[in-house]
């Protein structure tokens, strides 16, 4: 309990001024420096919203906003009747710092291709947590609240998961319910067994390059490109050589990549809205891109990251839905739900089962 009494003083509420805009984004903040500082340590309890509304003078809501929008994050837990605490699961601040200092690197050199990529990871950091932020859920909008309902209502329905180890490709409830929503929403032919559920469209891509590729096999990408794709193929596969084919306002040119490679293994594209450039592929090549895959017998890789997403009018449908023997469907419900949650899925054609 003496740790309660201490919140107000911490050093990032004292920053808290109400003349500055929202009070509820600065206490979010505010108590998120705590954390990150070590002022507040995993298991430290926060007083009650009543509490600190008080003490700081402000409406209850502000409080419950601040803390929902941790509790979101994972970085407050909350159990009815204990109240609300710093996450157990973050690492505590002194552990971090103390192991930094005794940990020294050791002889043992990385590969060049692991240095590589580990430089290209070091550009994808968190995003920062402020208004309309890139691909995530605003404010009071992430659905906190309705999740935990939902997880409180499964796990009260029985005795929970078994504790050995689950299926390869995933739950079949799970694999069950995707194949039914893709076949809705985006026209995809499959069965559960050819779904395999992955953190992401990252990982998945990881799986399909290893398990198509060979050493000096050659891929179409769109050029332009996300860059977390491109380092996959660059870092992460050995010998594998990109061929990077232009898009314009109908997509990916594909008489173009025929030049460059006509017998290329496989073709990356963002087919449902290109990334970066946001045109969806017209039709026209849609069918000259699965008439070469299908003459040359290769693979069409489908990234179909946020088809969701419209402002009006509906999709084109999958490429998959067009020739399900021929292309490997990538999806992901970090758009539609949030990024947190890290569930993808990659539809294999039957061959690759």
């Amino acid at each position: 309990m003496a740790r309660m009494a201490k919140v107000v003083e911490l050093p990032s509420i004292a920053k808290i001024d109400k003349s500055k805009g929202k009070i509820s984004a600065q206490l979010t903040q505010a108590l998120r420096e705590a954390v990150q500082s070590g002022d507040l340590q995993p298991g430290d309890p926060l007083p009650s919203s009543r509490e600190l509304a008080l003490t700081l003078g402000v409406a209850r809501g502000t409080i419950i906003e601040a803390y929902d929008q941790l509790l979101a994050e994972g970085v407050f837990d909350s159990q009815p009747r204990t109240g609300t605490y710093v996450s157990h699961a973050l690492v505590k601040t002194s552990v971090i710092q103390h192991s930094s200092k005794e940990n020294k690197p050791n002889s043992i050199s990385l590969t060049k291709s692991a240095r590589s990529y580990a430089k290209v990871l070091d550009e994808f950091k968190p995003l920062p947590h402020v208004p309309f932020a890139v691909s995530v859920p605003v404010g009071r909008t992430q659905p906190s609240d309705i999740w935990r309902k939902f997880g409180n209502k499964y796990r009260s329905r029985g005795a929970g998961v078994p504790s050995g180890y689950g299926e390869p490709q995933g739950v079949l409830s799970l694999r069950i319910a995707i194949a039914d929503y893709v076949r809705r929403s985006r026209s995809v032919h499959c069965e559960p067994d050819q779904i395999v559920i992955t953190p992401g469209i990252q990982q998945s891509l990881y799986i399909c390059s290893q398990i198509l590729f060979e050493a000096k096999d050659e891929v179409w990408i769109e050029d332009p490109a996300y860059r977390g794709t491109t380092a996959i193929f660059e870092h992460a596969v050995q010998n594998i050589r990109m061929v990077r084919v232009p898009v314009d306002e109908e997509g990916i040119q594909v008489e173009t990549g025929i030049k460059l490679s006509k017998h290329a293994r496989a073709a990356f594209v963002t087919p449902s809205h290109q990334y970066p450039l946001g045109m969806p592929m017209s039709l026209a090549r849609r069918t000259a891109l699965l008439a070469w895959a299908k003459q040359q017998k290769a693979w069409i890789i489908e990234d179909d990251y946020d088809s969701e997403l419209r402002y009006n009018g509906q999709p084109f449908p999958s490429l998959q839905g067009m020739a399900p023997d021929q292309v490997i469907y990538l999806g992901t419900f970090s758009k539609v739900l949030f990024p947190s949650l890290r569930l993808g899925y990659a539809v294999l054609p039957k061959e690759l089962v």
